[in-house]
């Protein structure tokens, strides 16, 4: 590699803009360049790294290996670079950036919409990436770099991740009212365990809090229905014998519904602490602590609730 007294940090910027977006065009929008100039760069980073980067796919660009190599630190540099700056070094009303972040659909339901409503008042250049991810896919990218912020509930995190908890849900459970005794308001336990279950389960994780916390007590329960998204389930409830155990503040829009009654668990569940989690080397990231408080801010009027 070149020295590296020839390198124009501002071709970093580029780089790392074009590892997110992937496209020349909407990397220039980002970065409020021209798409020439944009191309010149890269041009010039082809030189300073001696490797392509990236290759024509689909439309867009396809990084080679040394450009995904490079991802990880390219995105901690720039991370420290940002803290040396200061708070004034990220101005959400003027930046373009970009921001990944991995979360269910849980989370994106109680998140996501007053997430965005802040975001086109507050930064209207700023774009969101949603991915859905397992527990363990959103540790990883977090430790990778591939992701920015994972929200969710993590029992176990490793050394690297820095968590914040956000606000702690409990479990009730959700029947189809024409399935209860006129009058009932909670579920008995013999009631609980005779009927057929809903299971959420992200990418096959069919190990759970709720499955841990019956077989401890010495119970079982009979899982009729495997789903991966949550918001799905309720309606497969309408009409049947199902039981739903599911986090409580998922279940706020169907309070009045007519056909569906949210009842208190039999079991006593643990709290369900709703989390969000990044890399501990970027907590100095002024773009990544904006995000962080936004997301915490939300979280506490939640709380409040």
């Amino acid at each position: 590699m070149n020295n590296l007294r020839s390198v124009d940090l501002n071709l970093l910027v580029v780089l790392d803009a074009l590892l997110s977006e992937r496209h020349v065009s909407r990397a220039a929008l980002r970065l409020n360049m021209s798409q020439p100039a944009v191309s010149h760069a890269l041009a010039r980073l082809r030189v300073l790294l001696e490797d392509p980067l990236f290759t024509r796919h689909g439309g867009g660009l396809s990084p080679t290996v040394r450009a995904l190599e490079l991802l990880r630190p390219l995105t901690e540099a720039l991370s420290q670079i940002r803290a040396v700056l200061g708070p004034d070094g990220f101005d959400p009303v003027q930046s373009r950036h970009v921001f990944r972040l991995a979360m269910s659909d849980y989370g994106a339901n109680i998140i996501l919409p007053e997430l965005m409503r802040l975001m086109r008042r507050s930064a209207p250049c700023i774009d969101l990436s949603i991915t859905q991810l397992s527990r363990e896919g959103m540790i990883a990218g977090v430790v990778d770099g591939d992701v920015d912020l994972g929200l969710g509930v993590f029992p176990h995190l490793p050394a690297q991740i820095y968590p914040e908890l956000l606000f702690s849900d409990q479990y009730v459970c959700l029947v189809d009212r024409a399935s209860l005794t006129p009058s009932v308001k909670r579920i008995h336990l013999e009631n609980y365990l005779a009927r057929p279950h809903v299971l959420v389960a992200v990418h096959g994780e069919a190990s759970t809090e709720i499955d841990e916390t019956i077989h401890t007590a010495g119970f079982s329960r009979r899982v009729a229905l495997v789903l991966p998204h949550w918001s799905i389930a309720p309606n497969t409830i309408i009409g049947t014998d199902l039981v739903l155990t599911v986090a409580a503040k998922s279940l706020e829009s169907l309070r009045r519904h007519k056909r569906l009654v949210i009842l208190p668990s039999p079991i006593e569940f643990p709290a369900i602490p709703f989390t969000q989690i990044s890399h501990k080397r970027r907590q100095a990231d002024p773009a990544l602590r904006w995000l962080r408080n936004a997301v915490s801010t939300i979280a506490s009027s939640l709380a409040e609730h």
